[in-house]
């Protein structure tokens, strides 16, 4: 293998590495500010079902 052959070999894997990491990086950025495709329910406000701190706890508020 002449040196040019090497020298070319190596601009050719370090351009696909280059548009390798670009492919990445795009695809990264197009997924950040697609728009939201999340399918959760709409919950809204739950209603409290916990117990109230005894009047002794530091979270207690009369």
């Amino acid at each position: 293998m002449s040196i040019l052959n090497k020298i070319g070999s190596a601009i050719q894997s370090f351009l696909t590495g280059i548009k390798n990491l670009i492919h990445f990086v795009s695809g990264a950025i197009a997924r950040i500010f697609a728009p939201i495709d999340d399918e959760y329910p709409n919950t809204g406000v739950q209603p409290f079902e916990g117990e109230l701190p005894d009047k002794k706890s530091k979270h207690y508020q009369a």
